[in-house]
């Protein structure tokens, strides 16, 4: 059977625009190749329309929610070369037949890529929307300009990486060191990993599949792993997805040398670098420092009535936060 599933897979094929987080392969890899589905609006032959969502089902209910390790989902939208006005209209009545055809939901939250400017057909459905940040180096072409439009104190640290402590950066090590390094940064704060190491796997396996991945170590002289990030990229732009540090190396400015290879990296497969943002402050003063552009993105969300008791009931809202993050 010719499903919507199997008609986007094609699509996905051939269609440059889809972010890698949208894509098909990843979705597999991060929800399971049957918790998650897609609605599609074509018009002839032509598909102009797609939102991916992913399906949960915890304590009886219902959950179309943005998957681990997974920045945006949301609506991607044929680009048109109409008139602005008639540009948005057309985007309402696209947005709308997604809606339409999106099954019954208790709980429904998705973060739109931040190319979606418009989420306004999707409040007049009953939709509610969070304003979030994520950082963007929108050219790359030019890298003596990102350089300069780097904050001082990014400079130092890289230099101090290099000449004061001699960081080596090498690149795809073995994903269990990465996983080691990324595992301190959460302990070191009280928290563990929001992930699994097997997802985690699961996801490498596929990036490499994909060509899709790269990770950054910064190694000492002695073989002591101060930082570990883990980059993925799409054709429009590469993505910061995961990092670490060791607590007791934190001061070695190797964390600013790596994000600064992973640039330069970057400008070998894509156009634009995005360190997918953060609402903690002082990682966003952190990605800000490398001259990266603020750009807001939406987090879309809307829910049942039978969901409003399980959402307020505070007996209930600490296992609901799990569910939802």
């Amino acid at each position: 059977m010719f499903n919507n599933k199997n008609r986007y897979r094609q699509f996905c094929q051939t269609e440059p625009s889809i972010p890698i987080f949208s894509k098909d392969w990843w979705l597999d890899a991060v929800c399971g190749k049957d918790n998650w589905n897609v609605v599609i609006v074509e018009k002839g032959d032509k598909i102009v329309a797609t939102m991916p969502y992913y399906i949960r089902t915890k304590i009886g209910r219902k959950l179309m929610v943005q998957p681990l390790l997974t920045q945006t989902l949301g609506p991607w939208i044929r680009p048109s070369q109409a008139k602005y006005a008639k540009q948005l209209a057309e985007q309402k009545d696209l947005m709308f037949a997604l809606i339409e055809q999106l099954p019954k939901y208790d709980y429904f939250a998705q973060n739109f890529h931040y190319s979606i400017t418009n989420w306004l057909p999707f409040y007049w459905k009953g939709f509610q929307q969070t304003t979030r940040y994520t950082y963007v180096i929108d050219d790359l072409t030019d890298m003596d300009l990102v350089w300069k439009g780097t904050q001082e104190n990014i400079r130092t640290d890289i230099r101090k990486a290099r000449n004061r402590f001699n960081i080596r950066v090498k690149i795809n090590l073995d994903i269990e060191k990465f996983l080691a390094i990324n595992e301190l940064t959460f302990k070191r704060q009280g928290m563990t990993l929001p992930y699994s190491s097997k997802l985690v796997k699961h996801l490498d396996e596929a990036c490499q599949f994909n060509n899709a991945r790269i990770m950054f170590f910064a190694e000492d002289e002695k073989g002591q792993i101060h930082a570990a990030i883990y980059i993925v990229w799409d054709n429009n732009s590469a993505y910061y997805l995961m990092g670490g540090g060791h607590p007791e190396l934190r001061n070695s400015g190797a964390t600013s040398l790596l994000m600064w290879e992973a640039i330069q990296f970057a400008t070998t497969v894509t156009k634009k670098f995005d360190f997918e943002g953060s609402m903690i402050e002082s990682v966003e003063r952190f990605f800000r420092g490398f001259g990266a552009r603020q750009v807001p993105y939406f987090t879309v969300s809307n829910m049942s009535r039978r969901m409003a008791p399980l959402h307020y009931g505070h007996r209930l809202m600490g296992s609901f936060r799990k569910i939802i993050c």
